[in-house]
């Protein structure tokens, strides 16, 4: 959601390179720049504002570094702006002394609340607390069946009471349920309106005042913008809210809301949803943000999804049959189930530094040739899966497989023949070599990335002027790459 942003404030940068230093006359077009894309980004006005005063102020200051430029030295400037923003550190969940702790959910209706709650549950449970749903919410046709069917998945008990009781009556009970049965966290989801309304308030008041929980969380729709922060702003003069849970943060809005939120409601951003999936919540780091939005990626994230998909017993064994040349197609398959399960490939990739850059068409195109690989893997049998060389040798196993499969013959043969490079490859880098990089994984499986060739940069490479290159690295004494 925020390439658009990232997109204009790299063009801010491009207004200081080539420049010696910092001045108050060279920043003016960058900050023009700025401004423009978050007013585009829907952040608001008087964010904006303060905002632009701060980085104004903070880049007149600022003592260039030796050996960094001017415009890496404002995106510095504009990345703590950032952070400061949207609250300088994560706000983790508060704790009761005694348990349990009672978290009331609330939002408006269609901003994603009930499966939050049960998103919420599950992250809680990952990090091994014992939760208890409670549903109130009595008046949205089939919430509470929705409520208990993501409970069963994520396996963590409702407390209902049907859909003719008091709500808050239906609260009082459930935090007493969960007293009884000894879970430390009771997450409340609350019935939610079209609109603030005063029986909506009215009755988030008195299920407040009955249950006393140490956090109330407003869910709210990132695509709403700038009026996500407003909302926010309402219900805790109203209510009294302890923070928000940004949902919708994987798709096409702007991003106002991320970076109003914090600003106009006083409130931090605990959580936020980034896909559809239960698992796809994530606490809420600012930091973290802020280099997502200025296209440095995200590795800590990255690091963590994949430290809860992991396991250190497979990886160990990945890594044995890895360097003895054993790793086999249903190894590989194990390997692109654990990418799906972190999330989407673009969403992972953008987590790279570096890797922002990818366009739509090229991220759909990794998606597309990883999906004909599983098909194809899929169609094959336990032994052609474990040894891929027989393959090689077979083509009436190829036939059979590209039958299976919905894909030619020459496909296959295409992923057998990438496989075994990739494999090869993969043990010589873990014997300390290096060699040139052929096109393995992006044309892995696809006839049309059959002439792939080493891309510039890689060893091996033998570009136009590469050994020019190496003789200047000689003479600087820097040895040979």
């Amino acid at each position: 959601m925020f390439d658009a942003l990232a997109d204009r404030l790299e063009s801010a940068w491009k207004k200081l390179r080539g420049q010696d230093k910092i001045t108050p006359a060279n920043i003016q077009d960058a900050l023009r720049e700025v401004r423009r894309a978050l007013l585009e980004a829907d952040v608001n006005l008087q964010v904006v504002k303060d905002f632009i005063a701060g980085v104004e102020a903070k880049a007149q200051g600022a003592e260039v570094i030796s050996g960094v430029r001017p415009d890496q030295q404002f995106i510095k400037i504009v990345y703590d702006e950032l952070v400061e923003v949207m609250g300088d550190t994560n706000v983790p969940l508060a704790q009761a002394e005694v348990a349990p702790t009672v978290v009331l959910m609330a939002g408006l209706q269609g901003t994603g609340k009930t499966t939050a709650t049960a998103k919420l549950a599950l992250h809680l449970k990952k990090i091994d607390r014992n939760c208890l749903l409670v549903a109130t919410d009595v008046y949205r046709p089939a919430a509470i069946d929705q409520l208990v069917t993501l409970g069963k998945q994520i396996q963590v008990p409702v407390f209902e009471m049907g859909s003719d009781a008091d709500p808050v009556e239906i609260a009082r009970r459930g935090v007493e349920q969960g007293k009884a049965e000894g879970v430390d966290t009771v997450i409340i989801d609350t019935a939610g309106r079209l609109q603030i309304d005063r029986d909506m308030m009215g009755e988030l008041a008195r299920i407040k005042e009955a249950v006393q929980p140490q956090e109330t969380l407003l869910v709210v729709d990132a695509m709403t913008g700038q009026e996500a922060a407003n909302l926010t702003r309402t219900f805790h003069e109203e209510i009294g809210i302890t923070g928000a849970i940004l949902t919708k943060l994987d798709g096409d809005s702007r991003g106002g809301a991320a970076l109003s939120v914090r600003q106009i409601s006083g409130q931090p951003i605990k959580f936020v949803g980034v896909g559809e999936k239960v698992e796809a919540l994530q606490p809420f780091y600012p930091e973290r943000m802020a280099s997502r939005i200025l296209g440095m990626g995200d590795v800590l994230t990255l690091v963590e999804k994949a430290q809860e998909e992991i396991d250190l017993a497979d990886a160990e064994q990945m890594q044995e049959k890895i360097l003895s040349a054993k790793f086999d197609f249903t190894d590989f398959l194990k390997q692109l189930r654990l990418l799906k399960n972190m999330g989407s490939l673009g969403g992972i990739i953008k987590m790279i530094p570096g890797m922002n850059k990818l366009n739509a068409d090229q991220l759909k195109q990794g998606e597309t040739q990883l999906k004909r690989c599983e098909a194809m893997i899929k169609s094959m049998t336990a032994q052609e899966r474990k040894d891929p060389d027989i393959l090689a040798s077979s083509p009436s196993r190829r036939r059979r497989i590209a039958s299976g499969s919905g894909y030619k013959e020459s496909d296959v043969a295409k992923l057998v023949s990438d496989f075994q490079k990739m494999r090869g490859l993969m043990q010589q880098m873990g014997q300390g070599g290096f060699p040139g990089m052929p096109g393995m994984f992006g044309g892995m499986g696809n006839p049309a990335a059959a002439g792939n060739r080493p891309q510039p940069g890689w060893r091996g490479y033998n570009d136009p002027g590469s050994k020019k290159k190496k003789k200047e690295k000689k003479k600087k004494g820097f040895g040979t790459l």
